[in-house]
C-alpha cells in the first residue's frame, strides 16, 4: 500500500518510514499537517499514519479535513501518540474520524497488524463502493450482468464480491399484494370440514 506517513520529529519519521518500508510499502512523507494535506491532495493515499501533536495543522484536524474531502474513496486514519490515549482523549479522536491509535515508541509487530486491518476494510469499503455504483439488471428476472458478461441471481453477484450471505424474507407491502391474496385463494380452495369427496 502507499501510506502517507506525518510527524514532525525528523528522527521519529525516519524510524517511522524505515518500519512502513520494512513491512513492504510505498512512503509519501511529511513534516507537519499543512505538508501533509499538500502531499495527500497530490497522492490519494488510502492510509495515513500521522503523529497527533504537530504545530498549526495536528492530527486531529489533517483528520477532520480529510474526512471532509475524502469522497467515495475511504482514507484509513491511524493517529502516532506519545502515551496511551484517555477516554476523554479517545472520544475526541473518534469524532475526528480516526479509526486507529498507537502508541510510540513504535511496536513493528503492533503496526503491521494494524495495517492488516486497514487492508481488509480497505478492500471492504472498495467492494461496497462498486456495488453502489451502477449495475446492470434484467428488467424481468432482476438478474445482474457481471464483468464477464454473464448473467446471474443478484444474491449469487453481492456473495462472489463481498461473502455477504442473504437470507431471504418478505417487505409489508409484498405481503399484503401477494401472500395474503395467496393465503385467501388457497382458503377458498381447501376442502370445508366435514366435506365427502365424490369418488370418481
Amino acid at each position: 500500500m502507499k501510506i502517507l506517513a506525518v510527524e514532525d520529529d525528523n528522527t521519529s519519521r525516519a524510524v517511522l518510514k524505515r518500519a512502513l518500508i520494512g513491512l513492504g510499502h510505498d512512503v509519501a512523507e511529511a513534516h507537519d499537517g499543512e505538508e501533509a494535506w499538500a502531499v495527500w491532495l497530490r497522492e490519494k493515499t488510502r492510509v495515513v499514519v500521522s503523529d497527533w501533536q504537530m504545530p498549526e495543522l495536528d492530527g486531529l484536524k489533517l483528520c477532520r479535513r480529510l474526512r471532509a474531502q475524502q469522497g467515495n474513496d475511504y482514507v484509513y486514519f491511524i493517529l502516532l501518540t506519545g502515551s496511551s490515549p484517555s477516554a476523554h482523549n479517545r472520544r475526541a479522536a473518534s469524532e475526528a474520524g480516526v479509526d486507529d491509535f498507537l502508541t510510540k515508541p513504535i511496536d513493528i509487530s503492533t503496526l503491521w497488524m494494524r495495517l492488516r486491518v486497514a487492508e481488509r476494510i480497505l478492500k471492504y469499503t472498495t467492494q461496497l463502493n462498486r456495488l453502489e455504483e451502477m449495475m446492470p439488471m434484467c428488467s424481468y428476472c432482476k438478474k445482474i450482468r457481471d464483468d464477464r458478461n454473464y448473467w446471474q441471481q443478484i444474491e449469487s453477484y453481492i456473495n462472489e464480491r463481498t461473502g455477504t450471505e442473504i437470507s431471504h424474507s418478505v417487505c409489508p407491502e409484498c405481503y399484503d399484494r401477494v401472500v395474503v391474496p395467496e393465503l385467501a385463494r388457497l382458503k377458498a380452495s381447501a376442502p370445508k370440514p366435514g366435506a365427502v369427496r365424490k369418488r370418481r
